[in-house]
């Protein structure tokens, strides 16, 4: 317990002497809410052979059966509300203290969080609607739910006729650029970047912590497992993220309070 403490305390330390983080997000800060890390053993993509970009688009049999997917996926978030961390990040987000969340996760926790649209980088999209690849008209997921149990095949747009998917980045789908510019720059930035609940194996998002630590911000990395990034880092902490983020949220309201409460 004291090594737990310790860690928070230092944790803690460094969130308050940062003028400028960035908090960087991974599937790790949503297990608590009911989502799985899909990645991890038993997880989706170990079950099935990832579906790549190119071969939804040269398909629709692959199409609908990338949407069936998606919506047993779906299932998993449905309903799933924020979480200890993504509440604690919130809070310096409001408060002034983290410039920008950047995170890799799709499931709109951040944003349910309280964490305004021009605070939030999503890497990967968002997977609670869809898009038009041809004219980027938005389609709920429930029309397309309701367009699958109707025709029996992948819908094509409304508006175009154009093909529909979720608005995520797929594998060997490009990650936008104005989307990693901002995150470059967002990083750039920050003289404080916590890397929470990812492996940092997922690239290009996983040279974020790199180019950190180059341009000369403190590193911490809080997440369940070790990663390749550890050695480089000024604080590692493998424990529990929601308990670990709130617990320095805590600590550092109490720090706040008795600076400024008056002398007795």
């Amino acid at each position: 317990m004291a090594g737990a403490a310790n860690e928070i305390e230092k944790l803690a330390e460094l969130v308050e002497q940062a003028k400028s983080l960035v908090a960087f997000t991974g599937a790790g800060i949503s297990t608590e809410c009911g989502i799985p890390d899909f990645r991890s053993p038993g997880g989706l993509w170990t079950r099935y052979k990832p579906i790549e970009y190119s071969e939804f688009l040269a398909s629709p049999d692959i199409r609908l059966e990338a949407w069936r997917r998606y919506f047993r996926l779906h299932e998993t978030m449905r309903g799933a509300k924020p979480g200890r961390g993504h509440q604690a990040v919130a809070h310096w987000v409001e408060t002034g203290k983290a410039a920008h969340v950047i995170t890799q996760n799709i499931d709109n926790l951040h944003q349910e969080s309280g964490v305004p649209k021009e605070k939030l980088i999503e890497l990967h999209g968002n997977g609670t609607f869809a898009r038009c690849l041809a004219c980027s008209t938005r389609h709920e997921l429930d029309w397309v739910r309701e367009e699958l149990e109707r025709q029996a095949r992948a819908p094509a747009c409304r508006l175009c006729g154009g093909i529909v998917k979720t608005a995520t980045i797929s594998f060997g789908q490009p990650m936008p650029e104005t989307v990693m510019a901002e995150a470059h720059g967002a990083t750039e930035a920050c003289d404080l970047f916590l890397a929470i609940g990812s492996s940092l194996r997922v690239y290009p998002a996983a040279t974020l912590p790199l180019l950190a630590r180059r341009w000369g911000a403190k590193l911490v990395i809080i997440n369940n497992e070790s990663t390749d990034f550890d050695e480089m880092a000024d604080l590692v902490i493998n424990r529990d993220i929601g308990e670990t983020l709130s617990a320095a949220s805590l600590s550092l309201a109490n720090h706040f309070r008795s600076k400024t409460s008056p002398a007795a």
